[in-house]
């Protein structure tokens, strides 16, 4: 799954240490999320999402979960 946990790290100059302390994870936890081998759960993407100011979708990319898209 695609995120743009990366480029809004970026803009804030924030390390992948600090938004895993920031949101009770390590940091191996944000580098799996962004390299696409982990999908954060509910409740961990909703932190990350409330984090920056923005919702689950304006994060995640869920295009490849919608309906009628191919599998």
């Amino acid at each position: 799954m695609e995120t743009k946990i990366p480029a809004l790290r970026k803009e804030r100059k924030l390390s992948q240490e600090e938004l895993a302390l920031a949101v009770g994870v390590t940091r191996q936890t944000i580098t799996s999320i962004e390299s696409g081998r982990y999908i954060a759960s509910l409740p961990l993407a909703y932190k990350i999402a409330r984090y920056f100011g923005l919702t689950i979708e304006e994060v995640f990319d869920f295009s490849e979960y919608e309906e009628g898209a191919e599998r």
